[in-house]
């Protein structure tokens, strides 16, 4: 009998449990210079910790050449912050990768799903819109609309969402419609990786009448009559079932396009038969020089 292939082992990226960590004990792997400490981001992410505390914890990573040491991955202007406040330790995240290039090539700035869960969670420890608005240097109400964002969004769409960064009026977009369409909405934002606002109202205005939320108020779409949004929908719908058909065969036509284009590069490699084409099937070596030639050009 053939045998089975081990199951390959997933290795986690953190450590299970944070750890609480004296800042002696956390090297830095780039110093925060006086410049920075001007700027308006610096100043923002200190108002923030005295107001409401660290968020979002540092990084780190064991330093494997000294044990009971950290290398800071990710929060240089959080660690330094916390300097200058005196504070002594702090709760960090534990990386069981090192590299802080890999770590922050994969984490970037913060996408408005994690926001909003955020926002959320400082205002159930009791923490007021108005400290948070203050800590984040922005009103009131727009702490308000990123608290509310996902009201009226089906949670598989912010699950699909979650680590995408997107407009917030994107979200009102979506409440538009039920959520069905929603799912298949965030589908294709992700596909197509389009995010924008005007994307989502291209997708509201090609939803037929029956699956938006005020399915009995007549849709009005600027600038088009209603011949030309019913002609929309119907061409939007086309265009949507013919995207995932090919969606769905692209891996296997893609790999058949490699293997092809590998053999006819073997069959041009040999003189004898490039010569029996060229004497007996012309038009057919043309073609496969034509195919050569466009994988030579993509490459």
């Amino acid at each position: 009998m053939p045998r089975t292939a081990a199951p390959l082992e997933v290795k986690m990226a953190f450590e299970a449990a944070k750890l609480r960590i004296a800042i002696a004990d956390i090297q830095p792997l780039k110093l925060v210079s006086s410049a920075v400490k001007k700027t308006p981001k610096y100043a923002q992410i200190a108002v923030s910790i005295r107001e409401i505390g660290i968020v979002e914890p540092p990084v780190v990573a064991r330093d494997r050449s000294e044990p009971g040491k950290y290398l800071l991955l990710d929060g240089h202007l959080r660690i330094d912050i916390l300097k200058d406040m005196g504070e002594a330790d702090v709760t960090c995240l534990v990386s069981t990768d090192d590299e802080a290039f890999t770590y922050n090539k994969r984490v970037n700035r913060i996408a408005m799903v994690q926001e909003h869960r955020m926002i959320l969670k400082a205002v159930e420890r009791g923490v007021s819109e108005e400290r948070i608005a203050k800590a984040l240097n922005v009103d009131v109400q727009t702490i308000r609309r990123k608290r509310q964002l996902l009201e009226g969004i089906c949670p598989e769409v912010a699950e699909i969402l979650k680590d995408k960064h997107i407009a917030i009026h994107t979200f009102a977009e979506l409440r538009k419609i039920v959520p069905l369409r929603q799912i298949e909405a965030a589908e294709l934002m992700v596909a197509m990786n389009k995010y924008t606002v005007s994307y989502a109202k291209s997708l509201v205005a090609a939803t037929p009448q029956t699956q938006l939320v005020e399915s009995s108020k007549p849709k009005r779409v600027k600038g088009l009559t209603d011949e030309q949004v019913a002609l929309m929908e119907r061409e939007s719908l086309s265009l949507e079932r013919e995207f995932r058909i090919a969606e769905k065969s692209y891996g296997t036509d893609h790999l058949d396009l490699v293997l092809t284009n590998g053999y006819l590069g073997k069959l041009l490699g040999n003189a004898r038969v490039v010569r029996y084409l060229a004497q007996h099937h012309r038009d057919i070596l043309t073609e496969f020089q034509k195919l050569a030639e466009m994988e030579t050009a993509a490459a």
